[in-house]
């Protein structure tokens, strides 16, 4: 096993690993990486450790640029991995479910598979019945990335690059993406995303970390406390797909302007839940508070920050029983995932804010999951 170091001593780097790490320990601040296995055709999987001066833990791996593990300290100071995933590469190359990767070159959906761009129409997998959904059959959580570790002013983290060729998966243009992990000092998951292209093409990146802020596998998280900074919504239809109408989410079970149980009103809608949500905050060059989760037994929150004008509310409504870490099956309602985005289906929707990149310009999202504890 081959490990890169970056302030940390050989003789330690399989002790950071160990969730529970003391204050002053070397092994604080670090990067290291081993590897998760290899692909079916054999590529290795190299797989990065970060660890922060509070001691929290972050995985990340290079198949989908993939976020497997967050272990973040409950009120009692104890760490505990927050995130769903799981222990084997072959399950990661399969990952139905698209836990904790990089989705796109357009996430969501895109109506009918197919949109019209300069006068082209580019047609796309139907990978979600006759639409298509994250990027298609082979999209970016399927791709192998090439990671490098990185000291960012915010802390320790991976720079994950791939450059997506013209025509794949249907898209136009050589794409050029860098997606950055970091394990900022205020206990936060920060994610940078960047790219270029050299012909004009969509892009809509996220990432579908599936969070339980109880512990992954500690099941429901209905009982989870929700704010959303969102006074409206896009309208949806059966599909998911939205009409083209912002609706008002007042006196609806989309309304989580203060804070509401996740599972309050989850049996009065269609699909509960799996809605784009429009952020007050409009989109914004420096990331805003956009969304806020509480677990009363753990005493965690996460505060959400993104410069998007947009987040995706999913509770894991299809979640098939699925074999996670550990042995443990993870069902329905076990996880949320807050997608920050442009909206779903803006390729064909001239209305919504654009989505499309051009030669010359370069594409940048900030989204930040921050932690902290409350003693209530």
């Amino acid at each position: 096993m081959h490990w890169k170091l970056i302030g940390l001593t050989a003789s330690a780097a399989f002790a950071c690993l160990t969730p529970q790490l003391c204050s002053g320990d070397s092994r604080l601040n670090s990067v290291t990486n081993d590897t998760l296995g290899s692909t079916s055709n054999g590529r290795t999987i190299e797989r990065f450790t970060i660890v922060n001066n509070n001691g929290s833990i972050l995985k990340t791996i290079a198949l989908g640029a993939t976020a497997t593990e967050l272990h973040i300290k409950d009120r009692h100071g104890t760490l505990e991995d927050i995130v769903l995933g799981f222990d084997t590469a072959t399950e990661y190359e399969a990952n139905p479910p698209y836990l904790g990767c990089t989705t796109g070159r357009v996430a969501n959906r895109i109506s009918n598979a197919q949109f019209d761009l300069d006068g082209v129409t580019y047609k796309l997998a139907k990978n979600f019945g006759k639409h298509h959904l994250h990027g298609g059959l082979v999209g970016l959580h399927k791709r192998l990335w090439n990671g490098e570790p990185i000291t960012h002013k915010e802390g320790q983290g991976v720079r994950y690059t791939y450059v997506s060729p013209d025509g794949e998966e249907g898209y136009p243009g050589n794409l050029s993406i860098a997606v950055t992990y970091v394990l900022t000092e205020k206990d936060g998951l920060l994610i940078e995303y960047e790219a270029t292209t050299d012909k004009a093409t969509p892009i809509n990146l996220t990432n579908h970390t599936y969070f339980n802020l109880s512990g992954a596998g500690a099941g429901s998280i209905l009982d989870h406390l929700l704010t959303i900074h969102a006074s409206k919504a896009t309208e949806r239809d059966e599909d998911g797909i939205p009409t083209g109408a912002i609706i008002s989410v007042a006196g609806t079970p989309l309304d989580f302007t203060t804070p509401k149980r996740i599972g309050a009103d989850a049996t009065d809608i269609d699909i509960p839940y799996d809605h784009n949500f429009v952020l007050d905050h409009g989109g914004s060059k420096q990331p805003k508070l956009s969304a806020e989760v509480y677990d009363a037994g753990s005493g965690r929150v996460l505060q959400l920050f993104t410069t998007e004008p947009g987040v995706q509310l999913y509770t894991s409504y299809y979640m098939e029983p699925t074999r996670g870490k550990g042995g443990t099956t993870y069902r329905q309602f076990h996880a949320f995932c807050l997608e920050t985005q442009h909206f779903p289906d803006s390729v064909n929707k001239p209305q919504f804010p654009s989505i499309i990149l051009r030669p010359g310009e370069t594409y940048r999202q900030i989204t930040e999951y921050r932690f902290s504890t409350r003693n209530e």
